[in-house]
């Protein structure tokens, strides 16, 4: 197999260009300026890395994986409205820069743009590709509302968390890779390890950036922590405290949790209270823990992939960048 860099470098050829017609110049400039910020491009190179696990890069892993970065970034053009967030990896949202509206129609064309991909591809895995398309598209609309409707309940379960982070960010990952095993000729059960190899790799991703946010070095990552704090976010550390606290500890957090203050040194102290009872509930420790048993949990489905070993080393070196491993 080849290296992840090697993939995107091919992906990147292709896929560098613009998807879309000129006129009207707002509309389809708006699309066009989310693709130009960039990314890892982490999901539709899974596409090729799922397919070429099996066999050669089929054609169609490139029009599938550049409809699932379409899909991945109309996702987040929607997000970044309902967040009302104003960056996006350092630069201006679509709808901080066109506007709501039109931030809007520019996702719905990159949905559109992203089935006239798949069609592309030949009749043999089509409708197997749209039908887990489709239903994967369907997860990450239910995540995102249960991510919003996390916001107004008091209290969210470990449970209920780990399934909107399920559906909101790691049925994503796991559908590029099952539909690049589709392309390349994998048998189902071959297909199931590979979606759920990359379903727990999403969820240990996500436990990774909620540690990451709360007790991440501010030098290595760019970002002072406790972002999520600050805003209240439920996050995996947050709901673990609030049920291993001890009863003073799980009142301080709830009035904690009451506020979201605007002064910079009212945000820093917030962050260091909660940091303290985070840190004395061992929270930190325990989110290692977990990463690690999600960790483990995928590599189990990717040893479980019948194919020669060897196949499966770039699956493995991804895993252990996306989780920043060292060994």
């Amino acid at each position: 197999m080849q290296s992840f860099s090697v993939l995107l470098q091919n992906f990147e050829q292709r896929f560098n260009k613009r998807h879309f017609p000129g006129e009207p110049q707002n509309l389809y400039d708006a699309s066009q300026y989310i693709l130009k910020i960039g990314g890892k491009r982490v999901r539709p190179v899974c596409v090729l890395m799922g397919n070429e696990l099996f066999d050669e890069i089929d054609a169609d892993a490139y029009e599938v994986a550049a409809a699932i970065e379409l899909f991945h970034n109309f996702s987040l053009i929607h997000d970044d409205i309902m967040d009302k967030a104003p960056l996006r990896r350092g630069m201006e949202t679509v709808h901080t820069r066109y506007g709501e509206s039109t931030a809007l129609l520019a996702g719905d064309v990159m949905l559109v743009a992203a089935y006239d991909y798949i069609n592309k591809i030949k009749p043999l895995h089509l409708q197997k590709i749209i039908s887990l398309f489709n239903k994967t598209a369907r997860e990450v609309c239910e995540g995102q509302q249960m991510d919003m409707d996390f916001e107004k309940e008091s209290e969210v379960s470990f449970e209920a968390y780990e399934k909107m982070i399920t559906l909101k960010t790691s049925v994503l990952l796991a559908a590029s890779m099952q539909m690049g095993a589709i392309l390349g000729g994998a048998g189902g059960a071959n297909q199931q390890h590979l979606y759920e190899f990359g379903k727990k790799l999403g969820i240990a991703f996500q436990v990774q950036d909620d540690y990451l946010d709360a007790f991440g070095d501010p030098e290595k990552f760019g970002k002072q922590p406790g972002g999520d704090i600050i805003v209240n976010k439920k996050t995996f550390l947050m709901i673990h405290a609030l049920d291993v606290a001890k009863a003073e500890q799980k009142a301080e957090l709830n009035e904690l949790m009451k506020s979201v203050p605007e002064a910079d040194e009212a945000k820093k102290q917030k962050v260091e209270k909660v940091l303290k009872i985070f840190r004395d509930c061992k929270v930190d420790a325990w989110a290692e823990e977990l990463k690690d048993k999600y960790y483990r949990e995928a590599m189990k489905h990717l040893e479980d992939i019948a194919v020669l070993s060897s196949r499966k080393t770039e699956l493995e070196v991804l895993a252990k960048y996306l989780l920043q491993r060292d060994k």
